[in-house]
């Protein structure tokens, strides 16, 4: 197995290089590729400082655009596996064993926050209540027990790749969330292993009433409008 972890980055030159470092500490047999999502600070330059390639686009387009480039990077590059990490560090490169570990006979493996684990997990109750919902509706799509469908920490095949780089979404949660519905009605498998994650390692994503608020309402019209899109 080839694997190729692919960090999506915007605006996150401050963490971008401890991520690359822990990588490289934990999983060094892995290439790497930066995705810099159209950054107005140096992210991309402290990538290129650490030697790992770099694909830097003129404006931002998400999380969703920019892992679709890493994908597409992926196949015309013969990789068989691809890693998503996050450049914020939240995703801890130790815990990536877990899902290469896991991957025989699966083609989408996620890194859970909230399963089987004791370590707990800060957030908001909305947004915990968001998850749950989300978790609770694409276990019964996919047909099996799913407990964070919007955790980006995950590792996919060569299929899930084949697939991802024509058709993952660039929608809001749609990188997550549907995906997975899409990845399901094409045939792929999919499961999940428990993780430990950190919080952001620099600056701090909102929790208030409002903000959270409003991410249950998005994240319930993305379920509701991929069911009615995917058939």
């Amino acid at each position: 197995m080839s694997l190729l972890v692919v960090i999506p980055a915007f605006n996150e030159a401050n963490s971008i290089g401890n991520v690359i470092r822990d990588i490289r500490i934990h999983i060094p047999n892995a290439s790497i590729l930066v995705v810099d999502d159209g950054s107005k600070d140096k992210t991309a330059e402290v990538a290129k400082s650490a030697n790992v390639s770099v694909v830097s686009l003129p404006f931002n387009v998400g999380v969703g655009g920019a892992l679709r480039i890493g994908f597409l990077y992926a196949f015309r590059n013969s990789f068989t596996q691809v890693l998503q990490i996050d450049a914020d560090g939240q995703h801890r490169a130790e815990q990536a064993k877990l899902l290469l570990e896991s991957a025989h006979g699966y083609d989408i493996v996620i890194g859970s926050r909230f399963a089987e684990s004791t370590h707990k997990y800060e957030a908001s109750s909305l947004r915990r209540l968001a998850i749950r919902l989300l978790s609770f509706v694409i276990s019964k799509i996919c047909k099996t027990k799913l407990t964070d469908v919007t955790s980006g920490f995950r590792l996919s095949s060569s299929s899930a790749i084949e697939l991802f780089m024509h058709e993952y979404p660039v929608e809001y949660l749609g990188d997550t969330v549907e995906s997975l519905v899409i990845a399901h009605k094409s045939g792929l498998s999919i499961k999940e292993v428990p993780v430990q994650m950190s919080q952001r390692e620099f600056g701090s994503p909102s929790q208030n009433f409002l903000k959270s608020s409003w991410y249950l309402l998005r994240a319930t019209l993305v379920v509701i409008l991929s069911l009615i899109h995917r058939k």
